[in-house]
């Protein structure tokens, strides 16, 4: 497992706690808090465009 400095946990009212995360080579990393062994990963320009999309709107059709 990779070396991750995790952020505090991110949680949204009534909804799941996320926690961001990084590492050394320039990795970042999403988990579900307390299920940080299974994470997503990517470079940290990808998880910042699709943070920045999700903001935007552009999954709410998920919903």
């Amino acid at each position: 497992m990779p070396d991750i400095t995790w952020e505090s946990p991110f949680c949204a009212e009534g909804s799941s706690c996320f926690r961001f995360g990084t590492d050394a080579d320039g990795n970042g990393y999403i988990a579900v808090n307390g299920q940080e062994d299974r994470y997503l990963t990517d470079s940290r320009e990808a998880l910042r465009t699709l943070i920045t999309d999700i903001k935007a709107g552009k999954a709410d059709h998920l919903l």
